[in-house]
């Protein structure tokens, strides 16, 4: 699969930008802050319905106009298609594949896939919990799209439930009588159905990344792993023994199975709530379900966070995208690659390894604040990004 056109209007810092791509590698060079990360962005964005710089649409669009528009057209085998999205700050997004309006935005996954690489990568080893749980949710949206309309219901019933849960904990500090919390039986069980979801895939997609994440760093920093992946689950702290997925072992062994079925993560999460349900009553907040969890990235016998060198970490990290990057070709639809700014960010035996590793891709789009940053390794089409214009060199 790879991008043919892309068209962006009010999008960041362009008014209107057309930038035909071929398949192998591009690269857009130009010095910070002209605007050639906002063309991979625009890429991205189509892939994820989200940005890898900012949490929302609004800092998107440009400045003074009231939306942004997305278009690219995309060819997979002899297969090609428009994608278009259109985003509104403040009201909902559309949509339109080949034309046609009548799509919501979540029809578009799985149309451009992606892995991007770029600076922020770092907050994969170094950062919250979050980062890594928006990592693995992402990664199951790009292998199976219908995981978009999970991850919105567990949102959903979530919010529903805090707020909930909120109204009883101001009751409680106010001296008011007890809120009648039968509701909120009902609402564990939609938090245990669809939290049980995507804990299944979850574990299901880190028993896959293992083997291939070890891979990888050992290619990047021969001698320096193993490398292990393991889920940290809330429920489990709660005192619901045993609803841990873990793939591999301190020794770097292959991922192991999924450890339980829905029907009995389903059973955990529902007994993880009804023993917090106390605690959770005086805080006003749901304490236990996937939004809680981590995943743990060991370096040998230790967690790379807090550990790992800045060196390791970036390997780390370049080694969970790669390894995604081979899962997602393994599957069959082998999704554009993006190199953000990453070059410049790793040492020269980082930067050629990388290079090999990636060079063979259908499509790779590359950025770089000079021509020396891109690795001569990766010789392809080369577009000059200033003041707005792309123009092709």
């Amino acid at each position: 699969m790879h991008v043919t056109h892309l068209s962006l209007a009010d999008f960041r810092s362009y008014a209107r930008v057309e930038v035909p791509l071929d398949p192998g590698v591009t690269a857009f060079v130009g010095a910070n802050g002209q605007g050639k990360t906002n063309l991979v962005e625009a890429v991205g964005y189509l892939a994820s319905l989200a940005s890898h710089r900012v949490s929302s649409d609004a800092p998107l669009v440009r400045m003074g106009a009231e939306r942004a528009v997305i278009r690219a057209a995309v060819t997979q085998g002899e297969r090609s298609q428009l994608v278009e999205l259109e985003l509104n700050p403040g009201r909902a997004n559309r949509a339109r594949i080949n034309r046609s309006s009548q799509v919501k935005p979540r029809d578009v996954l799985g149309i451009v896939r992606t892995v991007l690489f770029a600076p922020e990568d770092l907050a994969l080893v170094k950062g919250d919990p979050g980062e890594r749980r928006r990592f693995l949710d992402e990664l199951i949206t790009a292998r199976s799209p219908r995981m978009a309309g999970v991850r919105s219901d567990y949102d959903r019933v979530l919010k529903q439930r805090n707020t909930l849960l909120k109204s009883a904990a101001m009751a409680r500090r106010h001296g008011g009588r007890g809120m009648d919390l039968s509701t909120l039986d009902v609402w564990d069980q939609h938090l245990a159905r669809v939290g049980a979801e995507l804990l299944a895939q979850r574990g299901d997609l880190i028993a896959s990344l293992q083997p291939l994440t070890d891979k990888a760093y050992e290619q990047l920093a021969p001698g320096g792993g193993p490398v292990t992946l393991e889920y940290r689950s809330s429920a489990e702290n709660a005192g619901n023994a045993g609803n841990t997925a873990r793939a591999g072992n301190a020794g770097g062994a292959v991922g192991a199975e999924i450890a339980h079925s829905r029907d009995e993560l389903y059973a955990q999460l529902m007994a993880a709530l009804a023993e917090v349900r106390k605690q959770e009553v005086e805080r006003g907040v749901t304490l236990v379900g996937p939004h809680r969890d981590d995943l743990v990235l060991k370096l040998g016998q230790l967690p790379a966070k807090g550990y790992a060198s800045h060196g390791e970490s970036w390997s780390y990290a370049l080694a969970l995208r790669l390894a995604s990057y081979d899962l997602l070709r393994s599957e069959g639809n082998e999704p554009v690659l993006v190199l953000d700014d990453v070059f410049a960010e790793l040492d020269a035996r980082r930067r050629e390894r990388l290079a090999e590793l990636v060079v063979h891709g259908e499509q790779v789009l590359v950025t770089a604040a000079v021509d020396d940053d891109v690795p001569g390794v990766l010789a392809g089409a080369r577009f000059m990004v200033a003041d707005g214009v792309v123009e092709r060199v």
